[in-house]
C-alpha cells in the first residue's frame, strides 16, 4: 500500500518529479533557493523539502464522514531549505532564543513574512492548565495564538508534532531536538482551496524530521516502538498538527499531499484505517485551476464556517443512525460513513467492497428526509430556506443528556451558529460520497476502453458536485458560483469550487487542445481578472498535471 511506503529521500532532482522534463521547469527555482539560504545563513541547506498542494478533484467536505475523496497533488508547492545550526559553547547564561538547544530561524522568501525566531522547550508538568489561545503538547512548550493568523503558526505546527511524537519520551535523556535554520519559499498560493496550510505543516514536519535524522534510519516514537516513518504516519502526524492551528481537518489534505502518483489522481479512504490508491485520468483532457481570488482562511473563519461544519455532520450522523434503528454507545461519536456500513452489516475493522458501499449509500439516501424538522419533511429542496434546528433542539434529536452532548460534540471545538443545518450537511455528505464512487468507475473503466464520453460524464459529476456545495452544504460564494458559470460557458466539460470553500479556487475539466481558448475566455469574462497583468495572471489561473508528493531532497 502506497501510505505503508518510507518518505522518498533523493540526490537525484529528476526524481522527485517524475521525468526529466518536468524537473527541467523546476530546476532553476530549486538552485535560486539553495543560493538565497546560502546568502542569508552563511552555509548550504543540508536538504530542500517539498510537498505539493493538491486540488480535490471531487468529494467535497466528506473525509471528516470517513468518506472516500478524490484528490491529486499538483506541481504547485511548498520548498523549504533547510540546515543545522551549530550552537556556540560559550554561551553559558540567559541565551538568547536562537542559541537554544532545539531553536528555529525562520525566514521566508516573500517579503512580506518577517523572520521568526522561537525556540520549544520541555513541558513541565507541575505548570497550570493550557491557556485557551495557546496550543501546548504532552511534552513541548511551544505557544500557537490561534486568534492571529501568522504563517509560521504553521511551522510551529508541524516542529510540535514532530517534538511530541519523537522526543517526548526522551525527555530525561541527552537527546535533544537540534536547532534549525529554515528558508521557505512557496507557489501554492494562501486560502486558494488548493491546500497551501496542509502543504505548508506537512514541509515544516519534513524539514525537522530530516534536520534531526529521523528519515535515514529506523527511529522510536513515543512509543518505544523501531520503525522506519511511513507516508502514512506523516499524513496523520500533519493532521493532528493542523488541529494546532484551530483547523479540525479530515485529513485528504494531507493525504494527498504526501501520498500522490505523478500519473494519476487518488483514490483515498479513511475507514477503518487510511488507504490511498491510484486511479488513471482521461489521457484526453486536463484539469484547469482558476483563483476566485476571494481568499478563504479556515483558522480565521472556521468557528462559523469549517468548525461548524464538521459539527453539524457529526451530529448528524449520530441523529440519522438512531432514527434508522442502530443502538450506538452512550458516548459514541459515529461518522456517516460507518453509519452507512453498519446498516450494510459491515463487520468492525473491515471494509465494505465499493460496490456494496455504493448500493448502501443509494439506500441510506433514500432516508434522508428523516432529519428535516417535523414540519418541513414535505417540503421540496427549492423551498428549503430554513430546515435547521437550534441548540436544544439538535440535542433533543441526539437523545444524548446537555452535558454529554457537549463534552462528545462541543468542547474540543470552538463554533457559533443560531440554527445547525443537519439535514442540509447530510444530503450532501452522503450524495457527494455516492459521486466520488461514480467518477472513479468511470476512471478505471476508462483505462480499459476509449470511450470519447468520458469527460462529459466525469463533468457532470463535477456541476452536480458545485451544485451540492452551493445549495446543501453552503460552503460556496457569489464569486465561485459566477466563476464556476463562466468556466462551463468557456467549453469545460464541468466545474466546481475545490478545497473548503468561501472562496479559493475552482477545478475546471477541459479538453486539451481546448485549454489556451478556454484560459483566454476566463481572462476576459471574469472581472477581477481585468485589473491583472500577464505575470499575475499567469499565477491565479494555470492548467496542471498530476505531481509526486511530499519528498526530501538531499545535498551531497
Amino acid at each position: 500500500m502506497a501510505a505503508e511506503r518510507p518518505i522518498p529521500v533523493y540526490t537525484d532532482l529528476t526524481k522527485v518529479f517524475g521525468n526529466l522534463g518536468t524537473s527541467l521547469n523546476h530546476v532553476e527555482r530549486w538552485k535560486d533557493l539553495a543560493t538565497e539560504f546560502e546568502n542569508r545563513f552563511g552555509k548550504k541547506p543540508a536538504y530542500i523539502v517539498r510537498a505539493p498542494g493538491r486540488v480535490n478533484l471531487i468529494g467535497e467536505h466528506i473525509d471528516y464522514a470517513l468518506f472516500g475523496v478524490f484528490p491529486a497533488a499538483i506541481e504547485r508547492d511548498i520548498l523549504i531549505a533547510c540546515a543545522r545550526r551549530d550552537l556556540t559553547s560559550s554561551v553559558v547564561s540567559q541565551p538568547e532564543v536562537h542559541h537554544l538547544p532545539g531553536s528555529v530561524i525562520a525566514d521566508n522568501l516573500h517579503a512580506k513574512y518577517s523572520r521568526q525566531v522561537f525556540a520549544p522547550a520541555p513541558k513541565d508538568p507541575s505548570l497550570p492548565g493550557i491557556d485557551e489561545n495557546q496550543i501546548k503538547g504532552e511534552g513541548w512548550h511551544l505557544d500557537i495564538d490561534t486568534k492571529e493568523l501568522r504563517w509560521e503558526n504553521y511551522i510551529k505546527a508541524g516542529y510540535h508534532g514532530v517534538l511530541d511524537y519523537l522526543f517526548s519520551n526522551k525527555l530525561l535523556t541527552n537527546e535533544q531536538p537540534v536547532a534549525v535554520d529554515l528558508l521557505v519559499a512557496g507557489t501554492v498560493p494562501a486560502g486558494s482551496g488548493l491546500s497551501s496550510s496542509a502543504a505548508l505543516i506537512v514541509a515544516s514536519s519534513l524539514a525537522f524530521l530530516a534536520i534531526n535524522g529521523k528519515l535515514d534510519h529506523h527511529v522510536a516514537n513515543i512509543n518505544s516502538t523501531i520503525h522506519q516513518i511511513t507516508k502514512g504516519e506523516l499524513v496523520k502526524l500533519a493532521i493532528a498538527s493542523e488541529k494546532r492551528v484551530g483547523v479540525n481537518t479530515g485529513g485528504m489534505d494531507q493525504a494527498a499531499s504526501v501520498i500522490s502518483d505523478p500519473s494519476s489522481a487518488l483514490y483515498i479512504s479513511f475507514y477503518p484505517k487510511l488507504a490511498a490508491s491510484p486511479v488513471p485520468l482521461p489521457s484526453n483532457a486536463l484539469f484547469v485551476c482558476a483563483n476566485s481570488l476571494v481568499v478563504s482562511d479556515k483558522a480565521v473563519t472556521a468557528k462559523h464556517r469549517y468548525n461548524l461544519r464538521v459539527v453539524e455532520t457529526l451530529v448528524g450522523a449520530r441523529i440519522l443512525g438512531t432514527k434508522l434503528g442502530l443502538v450506538l454507545g452512550a458516548t459514541e461519536k459515529i461518522t456517516f460513513r460507518e453509519v452507512v456500513g453498519r446498516l450494510a452489516h459491515e463487520e468492525e475493522g473491515q471494509e465494505l467492497s465499493v460496490e456494496k458501499l455504493q448500493e448502501s449509500l443509494e439506500a441510506v439516501i433514500k432516508s434522508v428526509d428523516v432529519l428535516k424538522p417535523r414540519d418541513h419533511r414535505d417540503a421540496s429542496d427549492e423551498a428549503e430556506a430554513q430546515l435547521g434546528l437550534t441548540m436544544e433542539e439538535m440535542i433533543h434529536e441526539t437523545g444524548l443528556p446537555r452535558d454529554v452532548f457537549h463534552d462528545i460534540y462541543l468542547s474540543w471545538v470552538d463554533v457559533e451558529a443560531t440554527h445547525f443545518q443537519i439535514y442540509k450537511r447530510a444530503k450532501h455528505v452522503l450524495s457527494e460520497s455516492l459521486r466520488v464512487l461514480h467518477f472513479r468507475k468511470i476512471c478505471l473503466d476508462a483505462s480499459s476502453s476509449s470511450s470519447t464520453s468520458v469527460p462529459q460524464l466525469l463533468g457532470e459529476l463535477m456541476n452536480a458536485s458545485q451544485a451540492s456545495c452551493a445549495s446543501f452544504f453552503e460552503c460556496s460564494c457569489p464569486e465561485l458560483d459566477l466563476l464556476t458559470q463562466l468556466a462551463r460557458e468557456a467549453g469545460a466539460y464541468g466545474s466546481r469550487l475545490t478545497g473548503a470553500g468561501w472562496g479559493g479556487c475552482i477545478v475546471s475539466l477541459v479538453a486539451e487542445d481546448k485549454v489556451e481558448s478556454f484560459i483566454g475566455q476566463l481572462k476576459e469574462n471574469y472581472p477581477p481578472y481585468r485589473k491583472l497583468n500577464e505575470e499575475e495572471l499567469a499565477e491565479v489561473i494555470f492548467a496542471t498535471k498530476p505531481s509526486s508528493g511530499a519528498c526530501v531532497y538531499k545535498f551531497t
